[in-house]
């Protein structure tokens, strides 16, 4: 019962995140590390460090596919790469310090709001209005919206692929399909340094979770990823924004209410 208690956790948590990450580019963590704490009782570290380990393939899968409908800007995208790199290893090391309640707590309130942001304000910029932006400009805006996404990545594991959404379509003025894509792209990079630095620093997590936890968010991240490509940028906005809201109020009334 335990084994199988665990395998259905673990399959909604990789269904959420797959979704999540392959239509918006949303960090499995942020779904895979609330569920697992609330449900199994992994401790919240380690729950984060599977999250962030099932999102590696889940991003690169996406952006692979994000990529064969030209929907991937890689030359552009890598001075943000590089500050939300070298942030994310001192967000992960930061959150090492703080108790579990307050990971919980922080991951499921960034959840909501950045959910509804996307769901009742969805972002329609087009791809002409991305060449407005100097090379200068974007190089800036680049660096300081990596650090900003860099530590929240890797101190909370939820959030980052959000705000690195919201950098790309906001203040870089990325078209949303390439922004999904784009995001998911660094995302791979980011879940990786942040998913060595979790279990580096806190050891190695259940291998039966880990192993679930990625393979079914890979699975599910790849039939969204293909779907999104082919949905309107408003509907890539709502599905997100639903996925989230919807996974931290059960969550929250699980730990607050019941």
């Amino acid at each position: 019962m335990e084994l199988l208690t665990k395998i259905l956790v673990c399959f909604l948590a990789g269904a959420g995140a797959g979704i999540g990450t392959g239509f918006a580019g949303m960090s499995a963590a942020a779904v895979i590390g609330p569920m697992l704490m609330t449900f199994l009782g992994v401790p919240a570290y380690q729950a984060v460090g599977i999250g962030l380990a099932s999102d590696v393939l889940a991003s690169a899968t996406s952006a692979w596919t994000y990529k064969k409908h030209k929907n991937l800007d890689v030359k552009n995208s890598l001075p943000l790469l590089i500050s939300v790199l070298v942030m994310t290893l001192v967000g992960s090391f930061v959150a090492s310090l703080l108790p579990e309640r307050a990971m919980s707590g922080t991951m499921q309130i960034a959840m909501i709001f950045i959910g509804l942001r996307f769901l009742l304000k969805p972002v329609k910029t087009t791809k002409e209005q991305m060449a407005a932006a100097t090379p200068k400009e974007r190089l800036i805006k680049s660096i300081v919206g990596g650090v900003l996404v860099g530590f929240i990545c890797g101190f909370v594991g939820a959030g980052g692929g959000m705000m690195l959404l919201f950098v790309l379509t906001s203040f870089l003025g990325y078209e949303m399909h390439m922004a999904v894509g784009t995001s998911v792209f660094i995302m791979a990079f980011t879940a990786l340094t942040g998913g060595i630095s979790h279990f580096a620093i806190g050891g190695m997590p259940d291998v039966t979770c880990l192993v679930l936890c990625v393979v079914f968010t890979l699975l599910w991240a790849k039939i969204a990823a293909a779907i999104a490509n082919r949905a309107s940028a408003v509907t890539l906005n709502r599905v997100v924004g639903i996925v989230m809201i919807l996974t931290s109020i059960v969550i929250l009334l699980v730990n607050y209410v019941f």
